[in-house]
């Protein structure tokens, strides 16, 4: 039986996210607790560097998505895992700041030519009706990543940091470009239907009819609900990032963990994560995607406020609990109910303007995070300010209803 290649191109995507959620992003903060303690660089500077890789993404994120739009995605993604690579095996090599700061910019570079973003826009050209669930399930790569980090915080401590991040660039070099060369177009320049189906209806000339509607990015951008959408998940990555970067040392200079001990917190949000991806995949083509995200947004916010002011290992695991189930399960929709309400058309184009918005939760959450502990000595506020911040999100995902269609 042939397997539709749209289900072959989610399985690649799965694998990618995966070596990148377990190699830089969920990993970063132990990179971050290990560098802040042996090189003394402060935490507004190291966020920084994770604020970079956002700014970079936002930045390319427009012409990233008209070039796939318009070329399709498989050499942008092959490209990607080349830049991901060197630039992970670069960090292995740094000896200062502005090396360090380099590096990060050709990790960025390669993450954000074969990560969420390309793999995304790949996957919705050959979904439509199971486009939540092909989406969530390369979302459980970036969950699944997360059960890499206590791996790389025990290479760190028995090897360094340095052999963690060449061997890391060798893995992804390896693994990932043969992963990268599976991605193709769209679905009906290969003789394929979306879904891997026969559509529903077609025209008089034998022609799928499309479903849904078809916004170009200019019609797309009068709508209140581009930019509500926008708004929202940016608020929603205030946390996201916050965490990645800070929860570990958090848990380690705050409340005297190990650094083995705060990646098994971390370890159990992954689990949870994927528990978040999971139910995506069950109820995401059937509910409201919105509200679902809206309801993730106070999960987001009371999870971190469990960490703020945790007081012991329970208060730790709602956390991870909360926190992870919200990530996984919101994470995905984002990108499918953009394709939901502007259609196929101009996705890459639409999804590359938005990160303009998103951007600013994915720069601001580390860097408020961080500055904010180097001026007052912990995280308490950072932390507090941002669970608010994703709070005001939910009101956001409520507010974005869809938009009518364009003439």
């Amino acid at each position: 039986m042939k397997i539709f290649h749209g289900w072959k191109m989610v399985a690649a995507g799965c694998g990618l996210q995966f070596l990148q959620a377990g190699f830089m992003q969920q990993a970063f903060g132990a990179y971050v607790a290990v560098l802040s303690s042996e090189r003394g660089w402060s935490k507004t500077a190291l966020s920084g560097a994770a604020a970079l890789q956002s700014v970079e993404t936002a930045i390319i994120g427009p012409l990233l998505g008209w070039l796939i739009d318009r070329f399709g995605p498989l050499r942008m993604i092959q490209s990607g895992v080349v830049c991901f690579g060197a630039g992970l095996i670069a960090l292995g090599q740094i000896d200062t700041l502005l090396g360090f700061y380099a590096a990060i910019v050709l990790i960025a570079l390669g993450t954000s030519m074969c990560g969420y973003f390309p793999i995304n826009i790949a996957i919705i050209h050959w979904f439509e009706r199971k486009r939540a669930r092909a989406l969530s399930t390369v979302g459980l790569g970036l969950a699944l990543g997360g059960f890499l980090v206590p791996a790389v915080a025990a290479f760190m401590q028995y090897f360094g940091w340095r052999w963690t991040a060449t061997v890391s660039g060798l893995i992804v070099l390896v693994v990932g470009f043969p992963l990268a060369s599976v991605f193709k177009g769209r679905a009906a320049d290969f003789g394929e239907h979306l879904d891997g189906e026969p559509p529903t209806a077609l025209r008089a000339d034998g022609t799928p009819l499309e479903e849904g509607p078809e916004f170009t990015a200019r019609q797309a951008m009068r709508t209140r609900a581009f930019w509500l959408l926008a708004l929202a998940h940016g608020f929603a990555l205030f946390v996201v990032t916050a965490v990645n970067v800070h929860a570990i040392t958090h848990m380690k200079e705050g409340m005297g963990y190990t650094l083995s001990q705060a990646s098994m917190v971390i370890g159990l949000m992954t689990v949870s994560q994927i528990g978040g991806v999971l139910m995506g995949m069950t109820i995401g083509d059937r509910f409201n995607k919105r509200m679902v995200a809206a309801g993730c947004m106070l999960f987001h916010s009371v999870g971190l406020l469990m960490l703020t002011w945790a007081t012991g290992v329970a208060m730790l695991v709602a956390f991870a609990i909360l926190h992870g189930f919200a990530w996984g399960l919101r994470g995905p929709f984002m990108q499918a109910i953009r394709a939901d309400y502007f259609g196929r058309r101009s996705i890459g184009m639409i999804m590359g303007l938005s990160s303009l918005i998103i951007a600013i939760g994915q720069v601001g959450g580390p860097l408020v995070a961080g500055g904010l502990a180097d001026l007052t000595g912990n995280y308490h506020l950072g932390f507090t300010i941002l669970a608010l911040i994703s709070a005001l999100g939910s009101v956001l995902f409520v507010m974005a209803t869809p938009p009518a269609r364009p003439a």
